[in-house]
């Protein structure tokens, strides 16, 4: 097999079907060489769609780009979270392999707490695995691909995109370029508060977070990292937002979700943020759940047996 097999993947995976484990192997080998020359902290040049939480939502990331455009006509930044609650988390995660391997430019796959090991697990991907391809090497596959995804992007040196939020042990961009992102998701330190911290309207620097991973950080630290880092947005997903989007802390911060309907029951609508060039000014697309998505999926997807958490 070479790389030129890849673009046949695509119709097979845009009518719902999935590749044989022999293909996602090969996917994941070509996809890993890729990956691995890219920086923790992947640089992007505007203009591009910045994107949240998808969670197996396969049929919606289809209307998410015919909302927000087809790659490569348009530049995408996912920011993680693309596995687990969702029937078609495997359609998900291989759509997004397949156009990072054809279009690596236009591409950016960061990485979310849900990819992980011990999360996946838990909350339906390796289950899914094992029922869609048989065995469970698909999804060691997979888990080995995720320790290849960036921690972070940075748009233009001014838009900083990370999935979760920023750590106490992290004061520079710098220091994230220089995390091992090269491992599972430890349980505590930079790289576990990246993935996991929320945002929040508190008074002191940092608080422990409820999650049980990372902390809640307030308007003091986001305004201090973007003038230290001399950014003008920190942008993340991790949390659902009704709105699709939601900005924070004089709009220093806003947080952008991917996923309508999440969990098949939420009732939000998603958002695509659209970062134009010369630092104008950010616009955001929004969308509903597809009629697929309505009714379930393809034969068989029902909508009963979701793990009732909400990360």
């Amino acid at each position: 097999m070479s790389t030129h097999d890849i673009p046949a993947y695509l119709p097979i995976l845009l009518r719902g079907d999935i590749i044989t484990t022999t293909q996602l192997q090969h996917l994941c080998t070509t996809l890993k060489s890729l990956l691995i020359e890219e920086c923790s902290v992947v640089t992007v040049r505007s203009p591009v769609n910045v994107c949240g939480d998808l969670h197996g939502q396969f049929w919606d990331l289809l209307e998410l780009f015919k909302t927000g455009g087809e790659v490569p006509d348009k530049s995408y930044v996912f920011m993680g979270d693309y596995v687990d609650r969702g029937h078609n988390s495997v359609e998900t995660l291989l759509m997004l392999m397949c156009l990072k391997c054809m279009w690596p430019d236009r591409v950016t796959l960061l990485r979310g707490n849900h990819e992980s090991r011990q999360i996946t697990q838990v909350y339906g991907f390796y289950d899914e695995c094992l029922r869609k391809f048989g065995n469970g090497n698909a999804w060691a596959y997979c888990v080995d691909i995720f320790d290849y995804f960036s921690v972070a992007a940075l748009i233009d040196g001014r838009v900083l995109c990370v999935h979760g939020g920023l750590s106490p042990e992290i004061r520079t961009i710098d220091q994230m370029r220089s995390i091992d992102r090269q491992q599972e998701i430890p349980h505590e330190g930079a790289f576990c508060d990246l993935m996991w911290s929320d945002p929040e309207e508190i008074a002191e620097a940092w608080q422990i977070s409820p999650r049980g991973a990372g902390y809640l950080f307030g308007d003091r630290v986001t305004g201090e990292f973007n003038n230290v880092n001399g950014l003008d947005l920190i942008a993340r997903a991790h949390q659902l937002v009704m709105e699709g989007r939601k900005y924070m802390f004089n709009e220093r911060l806003v947080t952008v979700w991917s996923a309508p309907n999440y969990c098949y029951r939420c009732g939000n609508v998603a958002s695509v943020m659209e970062v134009p060039e010369n630092g104008g000014e950010k616009t955001f697309k929004y969308f509903s759940e597809t009629e697929k998505s309505v009714h379930g999926g393809r034969k068989g997807e029902e909508r009963n047996g979701l793990v009732p958490y909400f990360l």
